[in-house]
């Protein structure tokens, strides 16, 4: 197989896309409304792709894609990506985000800490924005700041994203109730 293959396939969440080249995987796209708009979505990024059925390694990662947003435990930070016209800023967060364990997320601002750019929070959000490899790279444990669930969440939005974390078992709103919040405000403080 020469060039970039893709395929459609079904997920708890509705059909998704994924294409993939040679050296990896090239993107992943979510599912939009109908399947005709997911593949519309999928060509228009990669229109020299083809479909085919997926090899061997692309078809573990559909699986372990599938798996994942059954609710099931799946480590996919072993899948090949192809970066090969990924900026080395991008490829740089998209690792980090990887190493994200499922069911916890990060901000930002701890993403850009991590790796040593602290200023550059603007240039996280924006590589979080143009991430190809949805589930594999997930970005929906990105957030904007802890207790939140804003943010970049591609086409298919903050619900989406919210649908994510709740599959993975990640605490998705802020970190106490609005109870909690009001009692804090109007307690007395000691003196």
């Amino acid at each position: 197989m020469a060039g970039q293959g893709y395929t459609i396939f079904d997920t708890a969440v509705g059909r998704c896309g994924i294409a993939w080249s040679q050296a990896g995987i090239v993107g992943v796209q979510l599912p939009e409304v109908r399947e005709l708009e997911t593949r519309r979505r999928l060509l228009q990024q990669y229109p020299e792709a083809r479909e085919w059925r997926p090899p061997e390694d692309v078809q573990a990662a559909i699986d372990g894609i599938v798996a994942l947003l059954n609710g099931k435990p799946v480590d996919l930070s072993d899948i090949p990506l192809d970066t090969y016209d990924i900026p080395e800023f991008n490829c740089r967060v998209y690792e980090a985000i990887r190493r994200i364990p499922r069911g916890e997320t990060r901000s930002y601002a701890e993403i850009a800490i991590h790796l040593y750019v602290s200023g550059a929070i603007n240039a996280v959000a924006n590589a979080v924005a143009r991430n190809p490899f949805a589930i594999i790279v997930p970005c929906h444990r990105a957030i904007t700041a802890p207790g939140q669930t804003s943010g970049f969440a591609g086409n298919a939005g903050i619900v989406t994203k919210s649908r994510l974390l709740s599959i993975e078992g990640a605490r998705s709103g802020p970190a106490t109730n609005l109870f909690d919040a009001l009692l804090s405000v109007s307690a007395p403080r000691a003196q």
